[in-house]
């Protein structure tokens, strides 16, 4: 029942689904801010989220207890990773390891060089 539960973390998400997998797997590898989770995004996925759906999904990451802030210094806010959210980050990454798998089979079998 958890890994159910867990596989259907980011489904609330909706046309967010895509920036909090993104903002998951920059935040695995250590704790960021905004600017830098954009900067780590652009560099890594070649997308660049804007400002305004980077802070909206942070909320949601931040109320599902799947990130949360880390104290600071300055005026900025990073955040990390909860232990809920790299158990989501995995499911979601092997949902989307699936399709693909899938996606790039069907591809070799009917689209493959002549």
């Amino acid at each position: 029942m958890a890994a159910n539960k867990t596989n259907k973390a980011l489904d609330g998400f909706g046309r967010y689904a895509g920036p909090a997998t993104l903002i998951l797997a920059s935040l695995a590898g250590e704790a960021r801010h905004g600017y830098a989770l954009i900067k780590d995004i652009e560099s890594f996925a070649g997308v660049r989220i804007a400002p305004g759906t980077l802070y909206e999904a942070l909320a949601r990451l931040q109320a599902q207890g799947l990130i949360e802030p880390v104290e600071s210094q300055d005026r900025r806010r990073p955040y990390r990773l909860t232990a809920a959210g790299a158990t989501t980050l995995q499911a979601q990454l092997d949902a989307q390891r699936r399709v693909a798998d899938v996606g790039l089979r069907r591809l070799a079998q009917g689209w493959g060089p002549a």
